[in-house]
């Protein structure tokens, strides 16, 4: 385990020290506007996943642009993500001052919510409907935080209210992780009080495991209640799915 992690370290850290100079031959290019800062973000996780090692399988189809909604386990869920597809991210705003990965997340575009702050919320309401008028897919994680994977949290209905009033598609996404020597998925998830660098260093040695997002299909929906209640029900439904699907 300690080699493996050993490993993926020096190759993730060889990675992430050239993804600033990658930006900087974006900017030699033209203009980084929203849509080159999303598929920037989208090169470098797939270089990082590849440096991790971690595979991943989709089911479904990727939506061209609107609101997508998964449920939430790890950082790990970011990379897995933004290697799928080009999108923005609605992230927690302490994200944004972590060391190096706060840099990589602004400079990716992810729009920042202060959960407790309800002029935040508007402005982060704002920011939504201006890009779901492009076609790069904003990605909310309506539970609010990651957690086990037991079970699905209720899905907080206020952000959804920008792809409604525009009448954009909402697509579910369900995303789970699969340890190929049978290490239970929570042991992969971040949640809780869990310290972010012993839980890195953790899933760096772990042994071969993979990720599988499901898409369902874009929805228009009427208000953003019911949004939040089916699209819920529908990655419940995909995560059980996958977990039949396996066994």
């Amino acid at each position: 385990m300690i080699f493996r992690a050993l490993r993926r370290a020096v190759a993730l850290g060889s990675v992430l020290a050239f993804c600033i100079p990658r930006l900087w031959l974006w900017r030699l290019r033209g203009p980084l506007t929203l849509e080159r800062r999303a598929r920037w973000g989208q090169a470098t996780g797939r270089q990082m996943i590849a440096s991790l090692g971690i595979r991943i399988k989709v089911t479904g189809h990727p939506p061209n642009g609107g609101l997508l909604v998964s449920n939430h386990l790890s950082y790990l869920d970011v990379l897995i993500y933004g290697t799928v597809l080009p999108c923005f991210f609605v992230s927690k705003a302490e994200i944004r001052r972590w060391p190096f990965f706060g840099w990589m997340s602004r400079a990716g575009g992810t729009i920042y919510v202060e959960r407790s702050s309800r002029s935040s919320a508007i402005s982060v309401a704002e920011q939504i409907a201006e890009r779901l008028q492009g076609p790069i897919s904003v990605l909310l994680f309506p539970e609010g935080t990651s957690t086990d994977g037991s079970r699905l949290l209720p899905f907080r209905s206020r952000l959804f209210a920008p792809a409604v009033e525009a009448g954009a598609p909402v697509t579910a996404a369900a995303i789970r992780y699969v340890v190929a020597d049978g290490t239970p998925e929570r042991e992969l998830c971040w949640f809780g009080d869990a310290a972010f660098l012993p839980h890195l260093w953790k899933a760096l040695g772990t042994p071969g495991f993979s990720a599988e997002v499901s898409f369902g299909e874009p929805q228009i929906y009427p208000d953003r209640r019911s949004a939040a209640h089916r699209t819920q029900a529908e990655i419940a439904a995909l995560r059980e799915c996958g977990v039949l699907a396996s066994q």
